[in-house]
C-alpha cells in the first residue's frame, strides 16, 4: 500500500543527501574595524610608551642618533629573544642564555685574539660551540624528561663557571676591526646621499630599504587579506586596512629615514632584520614551526598526533644556543672584549621581551614580531628613562611593572575567554 504524504508536507522529489555529505551554508563576508588586544595590543602599548617618552624628553627619543643607538645597543637582547620566545610557546623556559652568551664570547676571544684564527672560521667554531651547549641541554630536557628550569638553571652556573676557567677572571681583546663594524658599525655610503629638504641629507641606499620594507608589508598584507576572504574570513572594512597599512608604512619609513639622517644601515641590523624575517616565516610557513606551536598547546595531543616532541624540544634548544653563540660574537664585538660578567641577566631581558610581546605564560601563543617588539620596548625605556636622568633602580621598577602587566594581561584574557564560552 502507498504511503500517503502528510497534510501540508510535500513530497521530496530526490532522495536527500546525508547531513555529511551536505555542502555547508555559505557564510556572508564581515567587515568590521576591531582591535584584538591579545594580539595587536602590544603595538598600541608600544605606540603609548614611544609618545609618552618622545613628550618627556623633548623629541630626543626620535633624534637620528638615538634611534641608531636603541637598535644597535639591543641588538643581542633582541637576537636572545628569537630564540626565547620558540622555547617559550613550546612550554619551556631557558635561565642559561646569558651564561652561553658569555661563553661563547670567550670562545670566539681565545680563537680570533689569542691564536689569531681568521675571523669567518672563528665565529663558525663558535656557532657549532653555542649549538652543542644547546644540544647537551636539549638532551636532558627532552629525553630524560628534566624541567628545562632545572636544567638551564644548572647550565646558567655550569657555563658561567666555564666562562671564569676560559677567561682566567679577566677580559681579551681587542678583537678584529670586522668584528667589531658587524656589531657597531654602518653599511658604506655605496650611492651616496639625496637632501631631504629641511632634513638635511640622507644615505640612498637606506631609503631604497626602507621602500623595499614598505613594498613588502603592503604586499604580505594584501596577500593575507585576500586570503582571508578566499575563506569568507572576517577582515576589516577596506578604508580601515588601508589606513592601519598606512600607519605601519609610515612608521617604518620614519625609522628608515631618521637611520638614514643620521649614517647608514647598522649592519647588527641588517643581521636582526634577516635572523626575524627568516624565523617568522619558519614559525608560520613550515611543519616544524606547527609542531612547536602544537607541543606548546597541548602536549599530549601532540604526540596522539604523531608529533615528535623529543625531537622539537631538542631542537629549539639547539637553536637557542646556536643564537645564544651570535649574540655573545655581537656583545663581544661591542664592547671589543669578552669579559667574565658578560651577559648577566641577559636571560631575564630576553624573557621579558617574549612575555611582553604576547607570548603565553602556559605556552602555545607567541610571535617573532611581538618578541621583537617587547624587547624594543625595554629598549626604549632604558634609553628614555636614561635621557630624563633616572636612577638605575626606577628603570628596574618600572621594567618590573611593565613585565607584570603583561603577564596578568595573559591570564586576564584567557581567563575571560574561558569565561565567554
Amino acid at each position: 500500500m502507498a504511503s500517503v504524504a502528510p497534510t501540508g508536507s510535500t513530497a521530496p522529489t530526490s532522495k536527500a543527501l546525508p547531513a555529511d555529505m551536505q555542502s555547508p551554508p555559505e557564510r556572508p563576508l564581515s567587515h568590521r574595524f576591531s582591535i584584538n588586544l591579545r594580539q595587536s595590543g602590544i603595538y598600541v602599548a608600544f605606540a603609548l610608551i614611544v609618545a609618552l617618552f618622545t613628550g618627556l624628553t623633548g623629541g630626543q627619543l626620535l633624534a637620528p642618533q638615538n634611534i641608531s643607538n636603541i637598535m644597535v645597543q639591543n641588538s643581542y637582547i633582541l637576537i636572545l629573544a628569537i630564540g626565547m620566545i620558540l622555547i617559550i610557546i613550546a612550554g619551556h623556559v631557558d635561565l642559561s642564555a646569558g651564561s652561553v652568551v658569555a661563553a661563547t664570547g670567550a670562545v670566539a676571544a681565545v680563537l680570533m685574539v689569542e691564536n689569531h684564527v681568521p675571523w669567518p672560521l672563528a665565529a663558525g667554531i663558535t656557532v657549532v660551540v653555542g649549538a652543542l651547549i644547546g644540544a647537551w641541554q636539549g638532551f636532558w630536557v627532552a629525553y630524560f624528561r628534566i624541567p628545562a628550569f632545572i636544567v638551564t638553571l644548572a647550565g646558567m652556573l655550569l657555563f658561567r663557571a666555564v666562562t671564569l676557567t676560559i677567561l682566567g677572571n679577566q677580559g681579551i681583546g681587542p678583537f678584529p676591526d670586522e668584528v667589531r663594524t658587524l656589531a657597531n658599525g654602518f653599511t658604506e655610503g655605496y650611492l651616496g646621499n639625496i637632501r631631504l629638504g629641511a632634513l638635511g641629507g640622507a644615505d640612498v641606499v637606506t631609503l631604497l630599504v626602507g621602500a623595499a620594507s614598505v613594498a613588502g608589508i603592503v604586499a604580505t598584507q594584501w596577500r593575507a587579506r585576500a586570503a582571508r576572504l578566499r575563506y569568507r574570513q572576517q577582515v576589516d572594512a577596506l578604508p580601515v586596512f588601508v589606513a592601519k597599512l598606512a600607519a605601519a608604512s609610515a612608521v617604518v619609513m620614519f625609522i628608515l629615514v631618521q637611520l638614514a639622517r643620521f649614517k647608514n644601515l647598522p649592519w647588527v641590523l641588517i643581521l636582526l632584520t634577516a635572523l626575524s624575517l627568516g624565523y617568522t616565516l619558519m614559525t608560520n610557513r613550515t611543519i616544524f614551526g606547527r609542531h612547536i606551536y602544537a607541543v606548546g598547546g597541548n602536549v599530549h595531543a601532540a604526540m596522539l598526533s604523531g608529533i615528535k616532541v623529543s625531537w622539537v624540544t631538542f631542537w629549539i634548544f639547539v637553536n637557542m644556543g646556536v643564537l645564544a653563540a651570535v649574540a655573545g660574537i655581537i656583545f663581544a664585538g661591542r664592547l671589543n672584549q669578552a669579559g667574565p660578567t658578560a651577559g648577566i641577566n641577559f636571560e631575564l631581558d630576553a624573557i621579558a621581551a617574549a612575555f611582553i610581546g604576547g607570548a603565553a605564560v602556559q605556552g602555545g601563543v607567541g610571535k617573532v614580531a611581538g618578541a621583537i617588539t617587547g624587547g624594543l620596548i625595554m629598549g626604549v625605556i632604558n634609553n628614555g628613562m636614561s635621557l630624563i636622568g633616572s636612577p638605575s633602580e626606577r628603570v628596574m621598577l618600572v621594567k618590573g611593572l611593565v613585565l607584570l602587566a603583561a603577564v596578568a594581561f595573559d591570564v586576564w584574557s584567557k581567563r575571560r575567554a574561558g569565561a565567554t564560552r
